[in-house]
């Protein structure tokens, strides 16, 4: 380890992160039936947390500033889960960032080092549900009137709109900390990350009440040709079985395939993008290995075309839901709005009501351009149809505001291209703090008495090798991901789950599958837990 005088000025929160609750390491192998048995107790929490909603929130009125990122954020609106996993993504982020750039001086290879990482990340989760939470409770999150009444005399020296919304705080904090023990609980005890975890059951959930919800659009009125049901399917089935062949050729088409709430051009999109993603993560490259000790044991080590998973993407999708977050309070928070430069300032985002959804809308500035574009509504069909163009800038107050086919054109291109180059970048960090690199890898193939026929049994002979692949298909794999989630975007999906959603979850399903089948490969023969890195 470091001597002292060389240790990371991170070392003076040792007492404090020593001191933060945590899930303990199991100290042996963990069976592949217990593994499973955590995972599926945490999914149930996690629905369960979803289905809590705020106690003291008003029912109405308020503001979702993670509306368009909801289904990759995995929480659900007002509820404990209201800020999902944001918190513990942001605070990935800002270390990878910092680990990246040097500014903090950590090997991840030291142990000391490495638990001192993972607890100033822990510690950084903590700032960053007070950061989220307390803007949004204090702006946005209104308390029901009866609940202040309630409150109102408890605390002498607050008032009772104060109090309430501290309590309203506490509970999202509450929330989101235990989202971050859960997602240790399956790392430690479960299989793979409770983040992605988490992500694929909301998106999956998402895509499946898109697909088949057969109740009506306004329930509070008789299904009919004007309010059909919300599903895909039973919203075709029951459009295509009501129409008369003239209303079919006049616009049923273009209401079955194009108009929403969940066309069918959605659901062909996310099957569209199931099978590519399908495809993209079963491409790799093979390097031949074979046994040192052994004479005829040979093996495959794969370099998958997906190499840094979907992480990059995870955090690229967080970055940017704090970007329209932080915007939209700096636009009209009444804290925010005084501060110099960034205070309701257009160039940083600006933003107006949406008549049909009550949520804001972003208009102008930087978060416009940064903003996720949700299926071909969002750009193709205002590009191509001018009365498309005049229903995309319907509800503008100002006629300054509207958009022309450059500026959605510029949206979609400086879209796609932050996605490709922050995934890149991304990828790059998440190798390097994750143990994914050329020397970590080629240690740990030679420790587990593996080589490359034709080469000698040496670490630095197998880093020379993985030097000419992982550095190379780290970038290609963070083009990739980047590219699909885009791509994944201008499509769009059913269930409003959006197309970075589903691309994530294929790519989180798919994995989960190979870890399983990890999992029973160690559980027949223990010798390769070393090699896969188990216990």
């Amino acid at each position: 380890m470091a001597d002292d005088e060389k240790k990371s000025l991170l070392y003076k929160l040792k007492p404090i992160t020593d001191r933060l609750p945590a899930v303990t390491k199991p100290e042996g192998h963990v069976h592949f039936r217990t593994k499973m048995t955590w995972v599926i107790l945490i999914l149930v929490l996690y629905f369960a947390m979803t289905n809590i909603m705020i106690y003291g929130l008003e029912t109405s009125g308020n503001l979702d500033l993670f509306a368009q990122y909801r289904a990759i954020m995995a929480g659900a609106q007002f509820s404990l889960m209201h800020l999902g996993i944001g918190p513990i993504v942001t605070g990935s982020i800002i270390m990878q960032l910092f680990t990246g750039a040097k500014i903090i001086k950590l090997n991840l290879k030291d142990s000391d080092d490495k638990a001192m990482y993972q607890g100033t990340q822990k510690f950084l989760v903590i700032i960053m549900i007070i950061v989220e939470a307390t803007p949004q409770v204090f702006g946005f999150l209104e308390p029901s009137g009866k609940f202040i009444a309630s409150m109102t005399g408890v605390l002498p020296f607050m008032s009772g709109d104060s109090f309430a919304r501290l309590i309203i705080v506490l509970q999202l904090f509450g929330g989101s900390y235990l989202v971050f023990l859960m997602d240790e609980v399956v790392s430690k005890w479960g299989i793979g990350s409770g983040i992605s975890l988490f992500i694929a059951a909301g998106v999956s959930q998402a895509i499946f009440t898109g697909s088949l919800n057969w109740y009506p659009l306004n329930e509070a009125i008789p299904m009919s040709i004007d309010n059909p049901p919300v599903g895909t399917i039973p919203k075709v089935i029951y459009l295509w079985t009501n129409y008369g062949s003239t209303d079919v050729i006049s616009g049923g088409y273009e209401r079955i395939f194009l108009q929403n709430p969940n066309p069918l051009i959605a659901l062909i999109g996310t099957i569209v993008i199931f099978l590519f993603v399908t495809y993209a993560e079963s491409s790799r490259i093979e390097l031949p290995l074979a046994h040192g000790g052994a004479r005829g044991a040979r093996g495959r080590y794969p370099i998958k075309l997906i190499y840094a998973s979907n992480i990059p993407v995870i955090l690229m999708a967080a970055l940017l839901a704090n970007v329209s977050m932080f915007s939209m309070l700096f636009w009209q928070h009444p804290s925010f709005m005084n501060w110099p430069i960034l205070g309701h300032n257009w160039q940083v985002g600006m933003y107006v009501s949406d008549p049909t959804s009550g949520n804001l809308r972003v208009v102008g500035g930087m978060a416009y351009y940064l903003s996720s574009v949700n299926g071909v509504g969002d750009w193709l069909l205002p590009l191509l149809s001018g009365s498309y163009l005049g229903q995309y800038n319907a509800g503008l107050v100002d006629p300054a505001w509207a958009k022309s086919t450059l500026q959605i054109s510029l949206h979609v291109i400086i879209y796609a291209g932050v996605m490709i180059g922050g995934s890149v970048l991304f990828a790059k960090f998440w190798i390097e703090t994750t143990n994914m690199g050329p020397e970590a890898v080629a240690s740990q193939i030679e420790s587990s008495g593996m080589q490359i026929p034709g080469f000698r049994r040496d670490p630095r002979v197998l880093r020379r090798v993985l030097e000419r692949y992982i550095p190379v298909v780290t970038v290609i794999s963070g083009a990739v991901v980047g590219a699909l989630a885009a791509g994944a975007d201008l499509i769009g999906t059913v269930g409003n789950a959006s197309g970075t959603g589903v691309l994530l979850a294929v790519g989180i399903l798919i994995n989960f599958y190979e870890a399983i089948g990890r999992e029973q490969m160690m559980e027949m023969h223990p010798v390769l837990r070393g090699f896969f890195g188990g216990e």
